[in-house]
């Protein structure tokens, strides 16, 4: 198990490359992914979206690709329990903090026209999502607590004084 990948595996790279195309930017390893819960694997903080991409045997699919080894079957059952533990648990974490979750699977990924349709969908809705207008209220709180208006026509003594002399020879 220490040669498998954590980070930079195939369908993650597929699946920044479908952003990329469609113009979206993100952070792969930026601080930002580090601290939220799960670590996900692409951030797009512009609209408050996280990506995980998914292996289908680690993160139990259900496809044909998440089968059970044959040797030490309770220790791979409690292991693949609490990866989809922790996958349910930070989803919902970062629900909480307002982030919108994305999941892709490995094995959808064979289909990339279907998911780059669908990946962009679900990041136009969130782009909907995260242009929020203030209400009344937050308007008013916020016009309270801005300090008044400063500025004023500068007299025509202070507009000349700004003025550089110049030096008579």
């Amino acid at each position: 198990m220490s040669r498998i990948r954590g980070r930079g595996t195939k369908p993650e790279r597929q699946v920044r490359s479908l952003l990329h195309q469609a113009g979206y930017r993100f952070t792969v390893n930026g601080p930002k992914n580090r601290k939220l819960p799960g670590k996900p694997d692409i951030v797009l903080p512009k609209y408050k979206t996280v990506i995980f991409v998914h292996g289908c045997f680690w993160h139990r699919h259900g496809c044909r690709k998440s089968t059970m080894p044959k040797t030490r079957t309770a220790w791979w059952q409690a292991k693949f329990n609490r990866n989809v533990s922790n996958d349910r648990k930070n989803q919902a974490r970062l629900t909480e903090l307002g982030w919108n979750v994305i999941v892709i699977w490995e094995c959808e990924l064979k289909e990339a026209e279907a998911v780059s349709i669908q990946l962009l969908a679900e990041l136009s809705r969130a782009a909907t999502q995260a242009i929020r207008y203030p209400t009344a209220e937050e308007e008013k709180l916020w016009k309270a607590a801005e300090p008044p208006a400063a500025y004023s026509a500068p007299t025509s003594e202070q507009h000349q004084s700004a003025r550089p002399t110049k030096p008579h020879h």
